[in-house]
């Protein structure tokens, strides 16, 4: 893994907006609608090529395909793992449980539900209805049915072969693809075929192991998104679980996760958490040093944590007690993705250079807090603001480079 030795190296959380075919596709595949199969790959091929060339514009250093041609930075597993089906809700039945944050401000969430995933949309999909959207008012959930197998390594191998020629002769320092972690995926499909929830859990870190592997063997960093590991905390304390159920959880993320990069060399991984994408009050947010001490107990060499959401940016702080361990990179968050206002170049410099001086210059490398568009159908911004915000990144890692390193 590259390291920040003579300036401050860039990179982001992951997704980026998809493009109107790409959506248009992606939707009618999801939704089980008649669809040009081969319309939609080259749709995804034209945008891969398309956001490799934005983020070497934007001056980002190590990027990723924006996972164009992912359905939604978890979702997308269910199409590769074995035994995964969707199934039709009852009424009044949700895919998950209510989080406290939902019940805390369900005045909000009522008006913020229907409007969240399509505010952002291309003008020529935004207008439909949001029925045939594949917004809130799906009634379709997903389950554990079956035995827990991947299956998915030949449209894995597209995935990098369509990323590779993206980047040949761009000059990266290197590339990422990120891939769920277990956990996640469980978060998604309860478990109704396994005899207990951890059997579940290992089966999917079996599984996914074979993703991790194969991205790396690639010759690419793996990313391993672990949003679910933080924010389970909302949903299980607005379930009526203890903190100590939480944290019984929060250890076997930790674990499963561990089993699934078993073998995979530390130095070609970074693990990254949030406390969800949404763009809400985030007042049941666990802190991240209640969690810290699990998260250095990853096999990854790169820890990669929201930090610039106005919730969490305080927690700078906890890099004043907790040292970062020996060998390792941090890779803060410094422009948030659950805003439009892009941030100031020099209030991006001021975030690395304060996390510089807690940790180490060569240990930073500066990141969103997440990716732009964690599904086909939940931009986080308007993709021209997202544009500007890596811009924003890279001047303010410009920056805070001319500080850390003085001529």
């Amino acid at each position: 893994m590259k390291r920040s030795m003579d300036r401050i190296l860039t990179t982001h959380g992951g997704s980026l907006v998809r493009p109107a075919a790409v959506i248009e596709g992606m939707r009618a595949w999801e939704n089980g609608h008649e669809f040009d199969c081969d319309a939609l790959e080259e749709a995804v091929r034209r945008s891969v090529d398309d956001v490799v060339a934005k983020q070497q514009a934007a001056g980002i250093d190590v990027p990723s395909d924006g996972e164009q041609g992912k359905t939604s930075f978890n979702r997308y597993a269910f199409n590769r793992i074995s035994g995964l089906q969707q199934i039709e809700l009852a009424p009044g039945e949700r895919p998950q449980g209510i989080g406290k944050d939902r019940r805390d401000f369900a005045d909000f969430y009522a008006q913020y539900d229907p409007l969240s995933r399509s505010m952002w949309m291309p003008p020529e999909t935004e207008t439909r209805p949001p029925s045939t959207l594949g917004l809130v008012t799906s009634r379709t959930g997903w389950v554990c049915s079956g035995e827990v197998k991947y299956i998915g390594s030949e449209t894995l191998e597209a995935e990098l072969r369509r990323f590779r020629t993206a980047l040949d002769g761009k000059g990266f320092a290197e590339a990422f693809v990120p891939a769920g972690s277990p956990t996640v995926f469980e978060y998604g499909a309860k478990n109704r075929y396994y005899a207990s929830r951890e059997e579940y859990i290992f089966a999917l870190a079996e599984a996914i192991h074979e993703e991790y592997r194969a991205i790396v063997n690639a010759g690419f960093l793996l990313q391993v998104d672990a949003p679910e590991m933080p924010d389970e905390y909302d949903r299980m304390i607005g379930m009526g679980d203890s903190d100590a159920d939480y944290m019984k959880y929060a250890e076997l993320s930790v674990e499963a996760t561990n089993v699934a990069l078993r073998g995979i060399p530390e130095d070609r991984v970074r693990y990254h958490i949030c406390w969800g994408s949404w763009n809400g009050p985030h007042t049941n947010d666990v802190p991240l040093r209640r969690i810290i001490d699990l998260v250095f107990s990853i096999k990854a060499q790169a820890y990669y944590i929201e930090a610039a959401n106005v919730r969490h940016e305080h927690e700078w702080q906890v890099w004043q007690e907790k040292k970062l361990p020996e060998g390792k990179v941090l890779i803060p968050g410094v422009v948030a993705h659950t805003t439009n206002v892009i941030e100031h170049p020099e209030l991006v410099a001021q975030r690395i250079q304060r996390y510089a001086g807690l940790v180490g210059r060569e240990n930073i490398i500066a990141g969103t807090d997440c990716g732009f568009s964690q599904g086909w159908n939940s931009p986080r911004v308007h993709p021209q603001v997202q544009w500007a915000k890596l811009q924003a990144l890279s001047e303010g890692a410009a920056l805070a480079s001319t500080v850390l390193w003085p001529q």
